[in-house]
């Protein structure tokens, strides 16, 4: 069996593989958090590399996954606030959020479209990085005793250049140094290992979060949980919808429902309440038993149909 057979095999248990080990080395994970930056700044440089700027176009499939992104996460927000800060933000948090950088990876395996995913997944972070400013300093719930004015400078000095960097990079990359941009653009697989060093990241940091909560904690921890897992479920279901609406079930349910939660958990813990990130912390586990599940199946008959 060579390396190529081995890592076949071994690529849908990655994910699985990632978030035990995050778990297990919980207590690790401090002196490697830093990265968490730069590895989501690596991811999207390399998903944005994907699509060229005359691909780049707003298709009814982009413009009716950005909606419930956008509108669909300010809703739930008013709808749960009665419940409490936390679990709108919580549960905000993993709708807002933007599509996974890996995603389009997931879904070229899934035989999805990648490049329509790629070029939905720049609209779903540039509207992050444009948007994330002004309502993390309504919730205010990060940078208390700050003027709106002082929040929104903040928070935008800090979440625009994270997402926008790569893009521009991107770009100049293309005009510039054509040779290193194929380079990279031929090499979207890289996201997946990128993507799966980030779960054990922000796993192992979200566990050591929950561990040192409190007991009187457990209660509300487990309702953000279980509503995460609603959310999660709906936005793989709902973007399902949507794409086959338009051509393509795979990219729309992936466009939706695969979240880069490494940007949500750090969002959440750097703006909102810190006790909200258990919601996409939990995501992690959601997303990513779907996705493995997919990838397994996929696999499995991939195998049978060869054999």
């Amino acid at each position: 069996m060579n390396f190529q057979i081995i890592r076949q095999r071994l690529k849908p248990w990655m994910l699985p593989i990632a978030m035990l080990g995050g778990l297990l080395f919980h207590n690790l994970i401090d002196s490697i958090s830093f990265l968490a930056p730069y590895l989501i700044f690596i991811m999207l440089l390399i998903t944005f590399c994907r699509v060229r700027p005359s691909e780049f176009r707003v298709t009814r499939l982009s413009a009716g996954l950005i909606t419930v992104q956008i509108a669909g996460s300010v809703l739930l927000y008013l709808a749960l606030l009665p419940l409490g800060d936390e679990i709108a933000e919580g549960s905000f948090i993993c709708v807002f959020c933007p599509t996974a950088t890996a995603a389009p990876v997931i879904t070229g395996m899934l035989g999805g479209s990648v490049p329509r995913l790629a070029t939905f997944s720049i609209i779903s972070n540039v509207c992050v990085a444009v948007l994330a400013p002004v309502m993390f300093s309504f919730m205010g719930s990060g940078d208390a005793g700050f003027s709106f004015l002082e929040s929104l400078t903040l928070i935008a000095t800090r979440v625009i250049p994270l997402i926008i960097l790569p893009l521009a990079t991107a770009l100049a990359l293309l005009r510039f140094m054509p040779k290193i941009h194929h380079a990279i653009s031929s090499r979207q697989s890289l996201s997946f290992y990128i993507w799966a060093l980030s779960l054990f990241i922000v796993v192992g940091r979200a566990v050591s979060f929950v561990i040192s909560e409190p007991s009187s904690m457990i209660p509300e921890m487990a309702a953000l949980s279980l509503c995460s897992l609603a959310v999660c479920c709906g936005q793989f279901y709902i973007g399902r919808k949507i794409g086959a609406r338009y051509g393509d079930k795979i990219a729309g349910a992936q466009g939706l429902g695969q979240k880069n939660t490494v940007l949500a958990i750090w969002m959440a813990l750097t703006y909102l309440h810190p006790i909200a990130s258990v919601a996409p912390a939990a995501y992690v586990a959601w997303q990513n038993t779907i996705n493995s599940a997919q990838l397994y199946f996929k696999t499995k008959k991939e195998n049978q149909t060869t054999s």
